[in-house]
């Protein structure tokens, strides 16, 4: 979607410190912004032209979309056929799982983390490795495994716990922000969906608020959701229930949120990761680009 620039510079600057605050070690990392480095587009562009637009039409984002227009209409001809219809419909949302392959298999990734709303993308970008190599007759790119932690997979909203917890929820009382207050996150946690059966237990099927609950705390504390729910056998108080959960939340991110804090306060440190960054996924970037203009007859 379109954005403000001055809005779109200042968040891609936020997100960077809150990874580094997070512990992405630049030593160790390059962390850099996507669209520094070229390659990225111009892998991208290579990859859309061996995409079959069946495997990009059964993407979840784009068909979530598609259903919402289906509703106007009686079939995809005519969905194509009436521009008032498809006015909102961008190629950017229908392209953009062949730029993540791009982003992945630029830098021949192996594994990769991935929350479970992207597993369907990291397998796109599997197939996408295996076409090409089949394509070109060469072994190009690996096919990359996810890495997905079992329990923090799925965070679910704090209000709505059988919907993924999100940024882009209109409500804010939906999820934890690195920024929140231990107040704020008091309250929010305090207000989050629950039931009203008391004990507490694990079943996120009948009681999908407390579980999403146990879920966080476990995570909190770096336990498994049995040890969890051990240590709340007895409390048949939801209170008492959510202000620990809470203040688990509130220990873990209170060195994130002070690093934040520093960070903020030495920008220009930033920038300059990011631009090292830059330099050194470019470097690796330009090397990968290279042999695939080689295989693929461009160069």
């Amino acid at each position: 979607m379109p954005q403000d620039p001055d809005t779109l510079r200042q968040s891609k600057l936020d997100m960077a410190i809150s990874l580094l605050a997070c512990g992405v070690d630049p030593k160790r990392s390059a962390l850099f912004e996507q669209s520094r480095v070229s390659a990225h587009s111009e892998l991208a562009w290579i990859f859309n032209c061996l995409t079959p637009v069946g495997w990009l039409g059964r993407m979840t984002q784009w068909k979530s979309k598609m259903d919402k227009v289906r509703g106007h209409a009686a079939s995809h001809a005519e969905i194509l056929a009436d521009e008032s219809l498809t006015t909102g419909l961008k190629m950017g949302l229908f392209g953009y799982p062949t730029l993540q392959a791009a982003d992945i298999l630029l830098y021949k990734a192996t594994h990769v983390p991935v929350g479970q709303d992207q597993l369907q993308h990291l397998e796109l970008a599997r197939d996408t490795a295996k076409l090409f190599n089949k394509t070109f007759k060469k072994d190009v790119f690996p096919k990359p495994i996810a890495i997905t932690p079992p329990e923090t997979q799925r965070v679910m909203s704090l209000r709505q716990p059988t919907a993924k917890m999100s940024k882009s929820d209109p409500s804010d009382l939906s999820r934890i922000n690195l920024s929140d207050t231990p107040e704020v996150i008091q309250n929010k946690i305090r207000r989050a969906t629950t039931d009203s059966l008391g004990s507490i237990s694990y079943d996120k099927k009948e009681r999908p608020g407390v579980s999403n609950l146990l879920t966080i705390y476990s995570t909190m504390r770096d336990i498994t959701v049995e040890e969890a729910v051990k240590e709340f056998e007895g409390i048949e108080s939801t209170k008492q229930f959510k202000e620990q959960v809470a203040d688990a939340v509130i220990e873990h991110i209170s060195p994130i949120q002070a690093e934040l804090l520093r960070l903020q306060a030495d920008q220009g440190y930033v920038r300059q990761v990011l631009d090292e960054g830059a330099a050194k996924a470019a470097e690796v970037a330009h090397k990968n680009m290279e042999e695939v203009y080689k295989v693929v007859g461009l160069k």
